[in-house]
């Protein structure tokens, strides 16, 4: 397909969760881009088997007979510490492995091709985005490099680096980084820049799969300005399947006396059913989980209602209701002010949510026009066409605004934090802070970066401590240091100081990015994601070439027994080519995975005995 000038396409990917989505602006219009399968969204499942690597709706197929080597809402682990309690509480829930690495980074654990491996989020990531280049690629048919890949509006800064890390692994230049809410305003908005002449106020209600954003914006003409965001990182779809499997143990162990914690495989199937279960409570009042054989050769059956289910959620359900008027509060709007509510994110469906959500608004009409598995794609698409230098009126006339979702700040004494950019401060942006020094002759700072909205700095998240070296001497108090806070478009943060006393200047360097990769790390990674696609590729050859050969075989022994065919042929030719069949069934069937050339060998072989028959 066409694209303008000589210049590739640029993508938007929703790196999802649960699912994960792309999409292109081309022709003046946003097209999403269905995969091998068909599909228009893609599982975000990596699994891992004694031959090869799954990605997609392929790794999610087999979950259930792998389920220790499938890894699935590693979005939940991108960017965060081993001990958050967060990761903590997920791991008990998640049949694979997850062991703190490095600098208390969460690393997980597989069995690949007979042997131990271990990955960070990052890379697992990368897969995923790998996958989602390679589905635009086929469909473009050209090589695609550049990228927006959106992230939740509440990722802190360490999530967005570690996304943005796992997209140069992919081997994808990360354009930008895209808040989610932001891209679903973009893809309610687009279409309708000239309808939005005197400016309206948009809520976007963003439930998907593990996290939960809401975003308050004004759109007026081509411009998207956020006023204020909420959320939380750890609050989805997944949380609810939390919930439906703990109820289900709950019976199983009051039935049976069982328990089902220790089984990673009998819980795998269980969530799998509930997650179907949920889905299904989303349009019935009432659904029964059946899976055969769950455990110890048990049969489990129990029947689960919509209001049951949303009793065992109403405290994670009510929670969204919390953020939005921290939201409002924030942007200093009130609800009788918003114009639209517009729900995007699978979670969404939920009737019980629907319901919560307009008795907020006081029965205001949700807006559902806009699919909520692929707007955020479909913003993110019309974003990287702006960056690409897409000439479109529309698509060059788009402004965004968007805005930092936590405070950030420095400690100063006593272990307080000094906020120095405010939650919902517009970015890109800039901001000054003066120090100075609390003892005398001191030439070097310590200067820890904070995130979070609490007072004292223990309760926050710290980003890093970087350090000032330089400072002239002079007794305590005097010397001033300007501390400049950079927040880029991607809103990731950069900081940099200067000595004003002496006119002295000098970066500030992150001497503590012990939740980042490295960029040898990131460079190891590239090659070893070459490595893996070379080997699954390769896979991929012997298969179809052993596939090719059995394929042939059996028709070849299904024409021999053809009397239209073999009519005109001897007995000893018959019994001939009957034998070279026979011979080649039995190699294919004791050679499950030969080399290529094995293959394509046994192949001509065949062709050539087969000849009278090979109609």
């Amino acid at each position: 397909m066409a694209s303008q000038g000589n210049r590739a396409p640029a993508i938007g990917i929703d790196l999802g969760t649960t699912y994960s989505c792309v999409a292109v602006l081309q022709n003046n219009r946003v097209e999403i881009i269905a995969n091998d399968q068909g599909n228009r969204t893609t599982p975000s499942c990596v699994a891992f088997t004694e031959n090869e690597r799954l990605v997609g709706d392929a790794a999610r197929n087999q979950t259930d007979m792998n389920s220790t080597n499938t890894i699935f809402a590693v979005k939940r682990l991108i960017g965060r510490r081993f001990s958050d309690t967060s990761v903590q509480s997920d791991i008990k829930q998640w049949p694979f492995k997850v062991v703190a690495g490095s600098n208390d980074r969460p690393k997980i654990v597989v069995n690949y091709q007979g042997e131990k491996k271990q990955f960070y989020a990052e890379e697992i990531s990368s897969m995923l985005l790998v996958k989602m280049k390679e589905v635009a690629e086929a469909y473009l048919d050209c090589t695609v490099k550049n990228a927006v890949i959106t992230v939740p509006a509440y990722f802190n800064d360490s999530q967005r680096r570690a996304t943005k890390d796992a997209g140069a692994i992919a081997g994808l230049n990360v354009m930008r980084i895209m808040d989610e809410p932001t891209a679903a305003a973009v893809a309610y908005g687009f279409d309708k820049i000239s309808e939005n002449k005197n400016g309206k106020n948009v809520l976007i209600f963003d439930l998907g799969g593990g996290t939960f954003d809401v975003a308050l914006l004004t759109i007026k003409h081509g411009n998207f300005e956020v006023k204020a965001t909420a959320g939380d990182t750890h609050l989805g779809g997944e949380d609810f399947d939390d919930r439906l499997v703990g109820h289900c143990v709950r019976e199983f162990k009051r039935k049976y006396n069982k328990d089902l914690m220790g089984n990673a495989r009998a819980l795998r199937r269980l969530r799998t059913a509930c997650e179907r279960a949920k889905r299904t409570l989303s349009f019935s009042a009432q659904t029964t989980i059946e899976i055969d054989y769950l455990y110890d050769g048990i049969d489990f059956s129990t029947r689960i209602s919509q209001a049951r289910f949303e009793e065992l959620n109403i405290d994670l359900f009510t929670r969204c209701t919390d953020l939005i008027e921290k939201c409002l509060s924030d942007a200093k709007i009130e609800k009788g002010r918003v114009n639209v509510v517009v729900l995007v994110g699978g979670s969404t469906r939920i009737p019980k949510v629907q319901q919560l959500l307009q008795d907020f608004f006081g029965g205001k009409e949700l807006c559902k026009g806009i699919d909520p598995d692929e707007a955020v794609a479909y913003g993110a698409a019309v974003q990287a066409a702006k960056l690409n230098g897409q000439r479109d009126k529309e698509v060059q006339n788009l402004v965004l605004v968007d805005v930092t979702p936590l405070s950030l700040g420095v400690e100063t004494r006593g272990g307080r934090m000094t906020v120095v950019v405010p939650r919902n401060t517009q970015i890109p942006t800039t901001q000054h802070y003066v120090l100075t020094t609390i003892i005398d002759n001191q030439i070097s700072m310590a200067l820890p970066i904070y995130e979070g909205e609490r007072a004292e700095t223990r309760h926050n998240n710290l980003l890093g401590e970087f350090v000032l070296h330089g400072i002239d001497p002079a007794p305590k108090d005097v010397p001033k240091i300007d501390v400049c806070f950079e927040i880029d478009a991607n809103g990731i943060l950069n900081v940099s100081a200067q000595d004003r006393s002496s006119g002295h200047k000098s970066k500030i360097t992150i001497n503590n990015e012990e939740g980042r990769l490295g960029s040898e790390d990131i460079e190891k990674m590239m090659k070893e994601a070459e490595k893996y696609k070379a080997e699954d590729e390769e896979y991929r050859k012997k298969r179809d070439a052993w596939n090719t050969l059995e394929k042939y075989s059996y028709q070849m022994r299904s024409n021999l027994r053809d009397n239209s065919i073999t009519k005109m042929l001897s007995f000893s030719t018959k019994m001939n080519i009957e034998d070279a069949i026979g011979r080649t069934i039995s190699w294919v069937e004791q050679n499950p995975l030969p080399q290529v050339g094995e293959s394509e060998s046994k192949m001509n072989e065949l062709k050539t005995i087969c000849k009278p028959i090979d109609k």
